[in-house]
């Protein structure tokens, strides 16, 4: 199957890298000369093309010019799929409604994702930050007196998820209707649901939610530590069995003052740092073998390059070239189909259109005007 990517920076390109996963040829349609935003992203964002554009065919196409319009209209005949996160209405005023594609092809799935679906704020320009604020997620995630956004661009990439759902769902249905569909995925209402616990919460318990990193969790013993190396390894022990194994392993002296969960949870002021002098006796080896031989759940706190050497997360992860370096990049849970580094912008050019039936000379043609 073909999908054709009309995306940028991370919400369309996700969408497109996990149906290049799925086996997806992936037509990425750039805009000629500059392409995708994140081709020219520095610093904390330099990283974004490389890792969302694998696996795609670079296309560039001016399709605000009509002979543009006509060549993309050309490759829509030929997909199953359209993704696009340019937000409202930018396909449309550029003569791409839905309606018009379905003439091209009545069985192509158009996904748009964008920062609001279909309702009042519809129109609305957004990004993932002003939408985790909008929800509720960054007032949930930071301090009362400081919001805060997730460390990756969560809504984003979620948005992207629930899109290639809907894609898979509407390719179903297309095997018994014929007919394709148009989906439209909201980032406001990805985050919405995300705080669904949360906003039902609050009503049957009648009363405003603190931040989840203010107000604790549900259990006494979910916290961090530091050990003697000086690294920080958080431990959660979350049932009675728990209690009682953590208890053993560390020779607890006090285990019988803290019997249930609702008794540590309420003495954690006390309990905590009690738990501290004891943890931090160890380093972080011995500390972690303590608490692997009682199945207890932990994790040492890394920062996301410290992974590249990890030996689990390394082994999720593939090698590919961009701009000349070799590099890892994990990828999706459900696996990876690997076919291709990043492309260079237009890479591919020449070659759709050759496909499509256009001639060298016309390419050439269209190349010189700023066509493609």
């Amino acid at each position: 199957m073909r999908a054709i990517e009309i995306g940028h920076i991370v919400a369309g390109p996700t969408a497109g890298l996990l149906l290049s996963d799925l086996g997806f040829e992936v037509i990425k349609v750039e805009r000629p000369k500059s392409g995708d935003i994140a081709r020219s992203l520095t610093g904390t964002s330099s990283g974004a093309f490389a890792f969302y554009n694998r696996n795609k065919k670079s296309v560039t196409i001016d399709f605000k010019q009509k002979e543009g319009r006509d060549v993309l209209m050309k490759l829509i005949g030929t997909s199953d799929v359209l993704i696009d996160n340019l937000g409202y209405g930018a396909l449309e005023s550029a003569g791409l409604s839905y309606d018009e594609m379905k003439k091209h092809n009545p069985g192509l799935i158009y996904l748009s994702i964008r920062g609001y679906g279909n309702g009042p704020y519809e129109k609305r320009k957004s990004l993932d930050f002003p939408i985790e604020i909008h929800s509720g997620l960054a007032y949930m995630t930071g301090t009362l007196e400081k919001p805060m956004r997730v460390g990756a661009s969560m809504i984003d990439m979620s948005a992207a998820m629930f899109g290639v759902i809907a894609v898979l769902d509407a390719i179903i249905e297309r095997e018994k209707t014929g007919k394709g569909k148009q989906v439209t995925i909201g980032m406001f209402e990805t985050a919405l649901f995300f705080m669904g616990q949360h906003i039902t919460t609050y009503q049957l318990i009648g009363k405003e939610l603190k931040p989840i990193n203010e107000d604790g969790f549900a259990w006494g013993i979910y916290d961090f530590f530091t050990t003697k190396d000086n690294k920080k390894v958080f431990v959660a022990v979350t049932t009675e069995d728990q209690w009682k194994k953590f208890c053993e392993v560390f020779s607890l002296s006090f285990c019988d003052e803290f019997p249930t969960n609702a008794i540590r949870y309420s003495k954690r002021d006390t309990l905590i740092p009690m738990l501290q002098d004891v943890m931090g006796k160890f380093d972080s080896t011995g500390l972690v073998e303590r608490l692997e031989s009682a199945n207890i759940s932990y994790a040492v706190l890394n920062k996301p390059w410290d992974l590249l050497n990890d030996p689990h997360a390394s082994a999720k992860m593939i090698s590919e070239e961009y701009c000349g370096r070799k590099i890892m990049v994990p990828y999706s849970p459900i696996g990876y189909n690997y076919v291709s580094d990043p492309p260079k912008l237009g890479d591919y050019t020449r070659e759709v259109l050759r496909e499509l039936g256009y001639s060298d000379y016309e390419i050439d043609y269209m190349e010189h005007n700023g066509i493609v």
